[in-house]
């Protein structure tokens, strides 16, 4: 209880009194019930749920009610697929790789191994043909989605021991979703997807002997470093992407234009927004990890990302071979990947790199 009451007093202080859950608006215009995977007031990602809930009644002025739901309180959080695809509600938040399950492809409208930074997966939805492949894989399940959040690349995880080498891997149990976690299974990981809500419980209680969350600024408020002091720099699973705002297609494709352009907006503008949160906060809440709680910060040598790569070679082949969509959709994907990768190696690679020789930044 005690440890609820922080996580809801940590958010509430940075949050303010513009992200209080939207209120159903006077009895007008057309219902928006959303739901989401994360609890009420859930630093990051829960707050910004709440901001982009609030952010769209704000814009449609009363034209959208907005009814807002976090994990729980209208269905579990990995009920939200099914609740939004029956048309129960209109709406929800979350990661798409949790409905991998449903079929393997919507795993690419999140992040894949070695895949794209944030900046590439924008490219590729919005000007590289994903956001036409994002609507025939929703579209078959009757749903609509757009992006509505990004963490950017993500920390390797929390372990309770250090990872030397790959044998350090095996045996090990680890909160990881998504196709990392498949890659992590083949290296001898066992494997457990946990909402973000009960994966406290579970490392403190030894139920798991590690986790991936997000990163400094959203893992800080989360406390794992009770029960595990190693922390890793940036990790193979999850690069960068996306989050999203999953639709019932038929209430979507009832919105008049305006309607839809006023959603559109208002989740691209938390999209943007919820990355350079992340940005602007990761340095600030690693520091406090390591200065006020000990936290040893590690990252993972050449012969575990060499594991990593080949695990992930091994997945990502047997996602395409499930369904002529997702290789269609991993051909898009790839494609964009290598393009956008090259270029950005050459270019803002180049300069980063440079820079922080030149300035001494490590």
């Amino acid at each position: 209880m005690e440890r609820r009451k922080f996580l809801r007093g940590a958010a509430l202080v940075g949050a303010g009194a513009a992200l209080a859950t939207p209120a159903v608006a006077a009895n007008h215009g057309k219902t928006l019930t959303i739901v989401s995977t994360w609890p009420r007031d859930f630093p990051g990602l829960g707050i910004s749920a709440q901001r982009l809930a609030a952010r769209i009644g704000q814009l449609s002025d009363g034209a959208l009610n907005v009814e807002y739901f976090a994990a729980g309180e209208r269905v579990g959080a990995f009920d939200s697929f099914d609740e939004v695809a029956s048309g129960n509600s209109q709406a929800y938040i979350a990661a798409d790789y949790y409905w991998g399950g449903k079929h393997p492809g919507f795993t690419y409208f999140t992040t894949m191994p070695f895949g794209m930074t944030t900046p590439q997966w924008n490219a590729w939805i919005k000007f590289g043909g994903g956001q036409e492949l994002w609507d025939e894989i929703s579209g078959g399940f009757g749903l609509k989605a757009l992006m509505c959040g990004s963490t950017g690349t993500q920390a390797g995880g929390w372990f309770n021991k250090e990872i030397n080498s790959p044998e350090d891997l095996k045996g090990l149990k680890m909160r990881i979703p998504g196709l990392g976690g498949n890659a992590m299974s083949k290296l001898g990981v066992s494997t457990v997807s946990l909402p973000g809500g009960q994966i406290y419980e579970n490392l403190v209680s030894g139920a798991i002997d590690a986790t991936e969350w997000v990163g400094p600024y959203n893992d800080y408020f989360m406390k794992f470093y009770e029960a595990a002091k190693y922390y890793y720099t940036g990790g193979f699973h999850e690069p960068g992407g996306g989050l999203a705002f999953g639709m019932n297609k038929a209430w979507w494709e009832g919105l008049s234009d305006w309607e839809q352009a006023v959603i559109e907006a208002a989740c691209y503008e938390e999209h943007a927004a919820s990355h350079e949160e992340n940005i602007a906060k990761n340095g600030e809440y690693l520091n406090k990890l390591i200065t006020e709680n000990g936290v040893q910060v590690r990252a993972f040598n050449d012969d575990i990302w060499d594991a990593f790569g080949e695990a992930s070679a091994e997945v990502i082949a047997e996602t395409r071979a499930h369904s002529a969509l997702a290789a269609k959709i991993d051909d898009s994907f790839q494609a964009s990947l290598r393009e956008t990768g090259t270029m950005m190696a050459q270019f803002e690679g180049t300069f980063v790199n440079q820079r922080n020789r030149v300035l001494g930044l490590s």
